[in-house]
């Protein structure tokens, strides 16, 4: 066997596995799918709210959940494209193949120390591919909004809720 072809062939063989692992990953349930993105928002969080979350870890915890309750509310009142959208790219980061199309390592996210997530954001945030810094935002963005959804944390940014909304 000639040394061209045995490379190919094992470059063949290893991207036809990566596809057949990553077409039979695809196919998960509705609650483990939610499940799954909920552990990749809880690696995220720490990352993105990164001085703003409590110091204390009890607090830090219960305002992680809290985040992350919001997050699943969030989801279920973006408009259908863009959820589709923000749902896509999660699937696409728990998916070895595309994991390692997108962020150049097979490592898990939740597996990743916090910071390899921090370069691994910014390179995103300022790459030259256009859908990569959008992926950065609207991950940031969902996280950003769900945290200072609760009323808990408007306090740190000093702001307070309307008072003509107030009924006396």
């Amino acid at each position: 066997m000639k040394r061209r072809t045995f490379i190919t062939g094992a470059f063949v063989g290893t991207a036809a596995l990566a596809l057949g692992v990553n077409l039979s990953t695809s196919y998960v349930d509705e609650d483990n799918s939610e499940n799954a993105h909920r552990m990749i928002f809880a690696a995220l969080i720490p990352i993105f709210l990164e001085g703003a979350l409590p110091d204390v870890a009890s607090h830090k915890e219960q305002a992680i959940n809290r985040t992350l309750n919001n997050i699943a509310d969030t989801l279920k009142v973006l408009p259908d494209d863009q959820r589709d959208e923000l749902l896509e790219l999660l699937d696409m980061l728990e998916s070895r193949f595309s994991l390692l199309l997108l962020t150049g390592s097979l490592t898990p996210l939740i597996m990743r120390q916090p910071e390899q997530l921090v370069s691994m954001l910014e390179s995103w945030r300022h790459h030259f591919i256009e859908l990569l810094q959008t992926a950065y935002l609207g991950l940031r963005e969902v996280v950003m909004a769900s945290y200072y959804a609760s009323p808990e944390h408007w306090g740190r940014m000093q702001y307070s809720k309307p008072s003509f909304l107030v009924s006396d």
